[in-house]
């Protein structure tokens, strides 16, 4: 029997997986040898993964958030191990797994990886780190790391919203440069992503359209500050209406871009805190992680 390894963080969304977690194992063991391992602490996903031996397990699900799937990503990239990925979202927001048509009832997502197909996915290297989804800044941004987890526990996804008003009523315009197809992008921004999803912080949505997962390319958006209450009321319209054709707004698609002047700007992987640097070159790795998602035709 294959050998699964199964990544758990306890404390994710509101704990939930802590009552599933015999069930979840019940469901992996009909056709897996499954072993858990309960994170501990930050970054001890990253370490876990970094310690698998070549060949030793056939497939890692990941039972927690987006952090914790982040965390895994990063392991996996850093020590170059080619495993097939499950993911269990057990988090608040559960962003990406949303992008993957991934169910939040954590029992069906693990049978979803029995009976699911494999597919490749594209990651982000933000200068030595990487990000499953998105790397952002400004305001919406810092809303899931300066949370409290325990508001998030009892509030849910509504946490990030408040978090995200504050950060409205708190703009503070950011001196950037981004280079990127030959383009110079230089101006007071107020909101920038670099993604890989349908969604950025459960607020900046985008049509379906114009996201492919697996293309070798992210969506970039860059918001302009606004200049008067009249600018912002458009920027807010934009987001609410998925309208990214404004003058206020840039928004194009790239395989890697540079970032200049961003050393005391904090940007967020994955809802994860990171530190800004002078320059920042952001890569696509094209089709690296291999994930298991639903089987529509079943």
């Amino acid at each position: 029997m294959e050998k699964l390894l199964m990544i758990v963080n306890p404390k994710s969304g509101r704990a939930k997986i802590r009552g599933e977690l015999l069930a979840v194992t019940e469901i992996l063991s009909r056709d897996y040898d499954v072993s858990v391992y309960i994170t501990k602490c930050r970054g001890d996903a990253t370490d876990r993964v970094k310690h698998i031996k070549k060949d030793e397990f056939s497939l890692l699900v990941i039972c927690g958030g987006d952090g914790t799937l982040n965390e895994v990503v990063h392991g996996l990239m850093d020590s170059k191990l080619d495993i097939k990925v499950g993911y269990i979202p057990s988090g608040t927001l559960n962003e990406w797994s949303a992008s993957l048509g991934i169910s939040k009832n954590i029992r069906k997502a693990a049978e979803d990886i029995l009976t699911g197909k494999e597919t490749t996915i594209d990651v982000g290297k933000f200068g030595n780190r990487y990000f499953c989804y998105t790397a952002s800044f400004g305001a919406f941004t810092n809303a899931s790391y300066l949370t409290n987890q325990d508001i998030k526990n009892v509030l849910g996804q509504a946490a990030y919203f408040f978090e995200g008003i504050k950060g409205i009523t708190n703009i503070k315009p950011l001196k950037l440069k981004f280079e990127a197809n030959g383009n110079v992008y230089d101006d007071e921004y107020v909101f920038g992503a670099i993604s890989n999803s349908f969604s950025v912080g459960g607020i900046v949505k985008f049509q379906k359209a114009l996201v492919e997962l697996d293309d070798g390319a992210f969506e970039v958006v860059l918001i302009k500050n606004p200049r008067n209450l009249a600018q912002l009321q458009k920027i807010i319209d934009s987001i609410l209406k998925k309208d990214l054709k404004r003058e206020e707004i840039e928004f194009f698609h790239t395989s890697q871009i540079t970032i200049h002047g961003s050393k005391d700007i904090p940007w967020t992987l994955d809802g994860e805190y990171c530190k800004g640097k002078n320059k920042i070159v952001v890569e696509n790795l094209h089709s690296v992680l291999r994930i298991i998602v639903p089987n529509d035709d079943i």
